[in-house]
């Protein structure tokens, strides 16, 4: 059950919705045609991002400086941009809400850049598990040895997750 409350939730205008997938675009490049669609609705809460209804489901979150698909749409559209690729040992810390730390990741993607969002999933399968927000770009994160690389915002079985529509 989320602690999120719904107060409003509204279908957004064409021209709203052209911005929002540049927006995206701007962050995931050519995979944000993967969440075109004609109805795309705002739906108000007290969470800290915006979250974005597109066939009446979360998909996507945004903020004032980027747009990101939620874990749900990264599950239901997977994209191969801003990955941040955790071992089978950090999986069940990141799955609970943990912070990325360098000496449990195995592979950043180039177009990590600090201060942004991305995804992070494990290696075996490639399955989401989180989005968080760099703490480095790919370059400094692949030197860092030790410490934080990415803060998790959204993880499975959080309130943006369990938000109920």
């Amino acid at each position: 059950m989320s602690k999120y409350t719904i107060k409003k939730r509204h279908v957004i205008r064409r021209s709203q919705i052209a911005r929002l997938l540049s927006q995206l675009a701007e962050e995931i490049g050519s995979s944000a045609e993967l969440f075109r669609s004609d109805r795309i609705e705002r739906i108000e809460t007290d969470a800290p991002v915006d979250i974005f209804l597109v066939d009446k489901k979360p998909l996507l979150m945004a903020t004032d400086t980027w747009t990101f698909p939620t874990l749900r749409g990264l599950i239901e559209h997977p994209i191969p941009e801003r990955r941040v690729v955790v071992d089978t040992g950090a999986v069940r810390f990141i799955a609970n809400g943990a912070d990325a730390m360098r000496p449990g990741i195995t592979s950043i993607s180039p177009d990590i850049r600090a201060g942004r969002p991305a995804q992070i999933v494990e290696e075996r399968y490639g399955k989401p598990l989180a989005v968080g927000v760099a703490l480095f770009d790919a370059d400094d994160m692949k030197r860092q040895e030790k410490g934080k690389s990415v803060r998790s915002i959204h993880h499975v079985g959080d309130d943006i997750w369990n938000l109920e529509i």
